[in-house]
C-alpha cells in the first residue's frame, strides 16, 4: 500500500512536541541566565555591605588594637556578614587595604588583570589613627552560562571577579 504525501502534510500529531523542543532550550538558557545575573547582583550588593561593615572595625581602630589582625581575619569578618555563601566564601575572597596621604592621592594599583586576581599585588595595611585607608574586597564568582561569562567580562576559566571598595579616614583612636 503506497503512502501518500498528503497524509504527512495534513498530519498535526507531534507538532506541539516539536515546537516545544525548538523553544525549550533557548527558554531554559534565558531563565538560567536571568537567575545567574540575579545571583551576581545579590553577591555584589552583599559584598559591598559586608565590606562596609567590616571596614568599620578598621576605621574605629578595633582591629589595630587587637594586635592579631591579618588579611585572613579581616576576610573572615567580611564572610561572617555574607553567611549565605557558606564555607566557600573564605576561599573565594581576597582583601586589600592600603594607606594614602590624602583623598586626592587615592589611586590604588590594579589587582585584577584579565579577570584574574594577582595575589602578589595584594597588601594589608590598616593604618593608624587619622590615616586615610582604602579597603577593597574581591570575590571570585564562578559563572554557569558560558556566553554570560563572556558578556560580564569573566576570566577564561568562567570566573567573574566582583569588587567592593570602602575609603575612609581612621577615627582618632588611641
Amino acid at each position: 500500500m503506497p503512502v501518500h504525501r498528503s497524509i504527512f502534510l495534513k498530519s498535526q500529531s507531534g507538532a506541539a512536541a516539536l515546537e516545544f523542543a525548538l523553544v525549550a532550550l533557548p527558554l531554559f538558557v534565558a531563565v538560567l541566565s536571568i537567575v545567574e545575573v540575579m545571583l551576581v547582583v545579590l553577591t555584589s550588593s552583599s559584598l559591598a555591605e559586608a565590606t562596609t561593615l567590616a571596614a568599620r572595625s578598621i576605621r574605629t581602630g578595633q582591629l589595630q588594637k587587637s594586635g592579631s589582625a591579618t588579611s585572613s581575619t579581616f576576610a573572615q569578618e567580611i564572610c561572617s556578614n555574607m553567611s549565605w555563601l557558606g564555607p566557600q566564601c573564605a576561599s573565594n575572597l581576597s582583601v586589600d587595604a592600603r594607606v594614602f596621604s590624602s583623598f586626592g592621592s587615592v589611586t590604588p594599583p590594579p589587582v585584577v588583570s584579565n579577570g584574574l586576581i594577582d595575589s602578589s599585588a595584594l597588601s594589608f595595611n590598616m593604618g593608624n589613627a587619622g590615616d586615610i585607608v582604602v579597603v577593597r574586597a574581591y570575590y571570585r564568582w564562578p559563572l554557569m552560562t558560558p556566553f554570560l561569562a563572556a558578556a560580564l567580562g569573566a576570566a577564561s576559566n568562567g570566573v567573574m571577579v566582583i569588587t567592593s571598595t570602602a575609603a575612609f579616614r581612621n577615627e582618632p583612636f588611641s
